[in-house]
C-alpha cells in the first residue's frame, strides 16, 4: 500500500494505517512544513492537497490517504529551488508575518488556483475560510492570491505562446 508524497510514492506499512496523516507526513517523512495547530481540524495550518483538493490532514488517518496524490508545503518549491508563485505572491505582498499559517494558506489557494485561475475576491476569501491567521490579517493573503493568480495566468499565457 503506497500514497505518493510530492511526487515520490511511499510504502505504507499496515501497522500506520490508523496514524494521523498530518503527525505521518511529520514524524515519518519529516516534512514539517505541515504543521499541526488545533489538532481538531479547525485552524487549517494542516492543509495539504489530497487529489488537489484541500484537506485538513490532523482529521486524515493515513488509510485515507492511500492511493491518492499528496502535495505539501514541500512540494510547492520549484525544480531551479525558487519558491512558487504563490509564496512568492504571500512574500511579496507582506502575507507573512509569524509563518505558521502560510502552508496551509499556500495550500488553500493553490486547490482553489487549479480550480478557478481567475477567481474574484469573494472566492478567494471562501477558499481560505478554513485557515486561520493571527498576526497578518486577511487583506494581505488576498491581496496576494489575487496577484498570484495573475501571475500564474500571465505565465500560462507565456508558456502557451511558445
Amino acid at each position: 500500500m503506497s500514497i505518493n508524497v510530492n511526487g515520490k510514492a511511499y510504502e505504507v506499512p499496515s501497522a500506520l494505517m490508523d496514524k494521523s496523516l498530518a503527525l505521518w507526513l511529520r514524524e515519518d517523512l519529516l516534512l514539517t512544513g505541515t504543521k499541526i495547530g488545533c489538532d481538531i481540524g479547525v485552524c487549517g495550518s494542516c492543509t495539504v492537497l489530497v487529489d488537489n483538493k484541500a484537506l485538513r490532514s490532523c482529521k486524515l488517518k493515513v488509510k485515507d490517504a492511500i492511493g491518492k496524490n499528496i502535495i505539501t508545503i514541500e512540494g510547492m518549491t520549484q525544480a531551479d529551488g525558487s519558491l512558487h508563485p504563490i509564496q512568492q505572491a504571500f512574500v511579496d505582498c507582506g502575507a507573512i508575518q509569524c509563518g505558521f499559517c502560510t502552508p496551509g494558506m499556500v495550500l488553500s489557494t493553490y486547490a482553489l488556483l487549479l480550480e478557478k485561475p481567475n477567481p474574484t475576491r469573494a472566492e478567494a476569501r471562501q477558499a481560505i475560510k478554513g485557515n486561520l491567521c493571527r498576526c497578518t490579517g486577511y487583506q494581505q493573503i488576498i491581496d496576494a492570491i489575487m496577484s498570484a493568480a495573475e501571475t500564474m495566468r500571465l505565465s500560462e499565457k507565456t508558456i502557451n505562446k511558445e
